[in-house]
């Protein structure tokens, strides 16, 4: 059974940096980026989502560093993580930048600047999604996925479906996928009472990723087809339920 879709104008918000984006930014401005590995680049062009964060601070004398994390989800559930160094190399002038894939080479570039090598850094807590990344539970198609959850929910017609906060954390969805779910059956009721259930799963931009539960349905006094939303698969089956029960 197909899913039937809205085909309302909608004008997007605008969207944050994409991954592509961010890596082309970060391979523009560094002075060896010409240096990194072809396989490194080409499991990047497969990205999903990416975090940076300040990883070390030094300051002395007018001359500073600072070390950068950049880590992107890959679409097959690894994080890849390029380590960026930015420096002056005597004091006032313009700051330069290098990119590195491993930290034994940026502490081999870290090692030869003109800074004191006893100081200690300034280290900053490492932020999520940093953490040791699990594989994503579905295979995503990157889409106009903000829009869809928006008329997702714009056409459940349940009272309890998902509230602003939701809807909100959606804006951020930029790959997604439906499935049909199966299981126990809700008992039948009426001669041609029908119900389906589908999960639409949406990956946001920080890595995180977030179900909704379709239910489509014909249990309505005049037989019309229905739509409700929910937040748990749990929540809409015991809708499926509710709503046979009430017309068996």
């Amino acid at each position: 059974m197909s899913v039937p879709y809205e085909t309302a104008a909608y004008e997007p918000a605008e969207s944050p940096e994409s991954p592509e984006e961010h890596l082309a930014r970060l391979l523009g401005r560094a002075l060896n980026s010409f240096e990194l590995p072809d396989d490194v680049l080409r499991r990047l062009d497969c990205a999903l989502a990416h975090d940076s964060s300040l990883h070390s601070a030094h300051h002395s004398a007018g001359l500073h560093r600072e070390t950068y994390r950049h880590t992107w989800l890959l679409a097959d559930g690894c994080a890849l993580t390029l380590w960026e160094l930015v420096h002056n190399a005597t004091p006032g002038s313009e700051p330069q930048h290098e990119v590195y894939v491993d930290e034994e080479e940026l502490r081999t570039a870290t090692a030869r600047l003109p800074l004191p090598p006893d100081e200690p850094d300034f280290e900053l807590p490492v932020l999520a999604p940093l953490e040791p990344v699990s594989a994503p539970r579905h295979v995503y198609v990157p889409d106009d996925s903000a829009d869809h959850a928006r008329r997702l929910l714009r056409r459940a017609e349940n009272p309890d479906r998902p509230g602003p906060d939701t809807a909100e954390l959606l804006r951020s969805a930029f790959a997604h996928q439906i499935t049909q779910a199966f299981g126990r059956p809700c008992r039948a009721g009426r001669a041609g009472l029908g119900f389906s259930l589908y999960e639409h799963a949406f990956l946001l931009r920080d890595g995180r990723e977030i179900s909704l539960w379709e239910v489509e349905h014909t249990a309505t006094p005049d037989g019309r087809h229905m739509c409700e939303v929910y937040e748990s698969e749990a929540e809409a089956r015991e809708a499926m339920e509710r709503r046979a029960a009430q017309v068996f």
